[in-house]
């Protein structure tokens, strides 16, 4: 393949999945920058107009990058919404089961299911003005008024729940009462956390930007290589 031909690959790649690739020379960088931004695409395809990130690309970029040698460690950057449950905790479970050092960091906002992939990382940071939304599953559609559809809602709910709180400091009853809280938002239940309650209440570790975020990631990079886990 042709300089010319890797160029265009490269901007197909960033145009099509967000993702720049893995760096040439190991010796200038090492980390690998994955963007989950707008809404989580699941099963079903949003409209065109929506700014999306599909966990069907992210899946098997991971697989590459775990295997790839030259990547070291990841850094995640979210600004979502959130989106499809199933999708969300999917990404949340690949991320904690990486294999290799990885820090997240909260841009702009990490709402509903991203809160599980914000904390599935290694270490996390928030930046002072971004927010994150705690607030129980949403479905659209059909629902059945049976004690089934309460069960199920429960069960998915519960799954986050246990989650977030295995992967971060907080409890699962904390989280949850802040996921049931009827004050904090208007014509809704939840609640809505910036940058230094987020840290507070022990769901992201330090609040902090790019800079923090790189710095702690080349720590972990070079404790695991120390250690042999990489």
């Amino acid at each position: 393949m042709g300089q010319q031909d890797t160029t265009q690959q490269v901007n197909e790649d960033i145009k099509e999945m967000g993702q720049t690739p893995p760096p040439a020379n190991p010796e200038k960088s090492n980390i690998q920058c994955i963007t989950i931004i707008g809404q989580v695409e699941g099963h079903q395809a949003m409209p065109p107009q929506n700014k999306t990130t599909k966990y069907e690309h992210l899946i098997p970029q991971f697989v590459g990058f775990r295997e790839n040698p030259e990547v070291k460690g990841l850094l995640i950057i979210l600004n979502t919404v959130g989106g499809d449950v199933e999708a969300g905790l999917a990404l949340a479970e690949l991320i904690a089961s990486f294999g290799k050092p990885v820090v997240s960091l909260v841009l702009g906002g990490a709402h509903s299911i991203s809160v599980p992939i914000a904390v599935s990382s290694d270490y996390s940071f928030i930046t002072p003005s971004a927010t994150m939304t705690l607030h129980p599953v949403r479905m659209s559609g059909t629902v059945l008024g049976v004690v089934q559809t309460y069960d199920y809602f429960d069960q998915m709910q519960e799954r986050i729940v246990e989650f977030v709180s295995r992967h971060s400091g907080i409890t699962s009853d904390r989280f949850r009462e802040l996921m049931l809280d009827t004050g904090k938002i208007a014509k809704d239940m939840g609640t809505i956390l910036v940058g230094p309650q987020a840290v507070n209440e022990k769901i992201i570790n330090q609040l902090g930007g790019l800079n923090e975020a790189i710095l702690k990631l080349k720590e972990l990079i070079k404790d695991a290589e120390e250690n042999d886990d990489i």
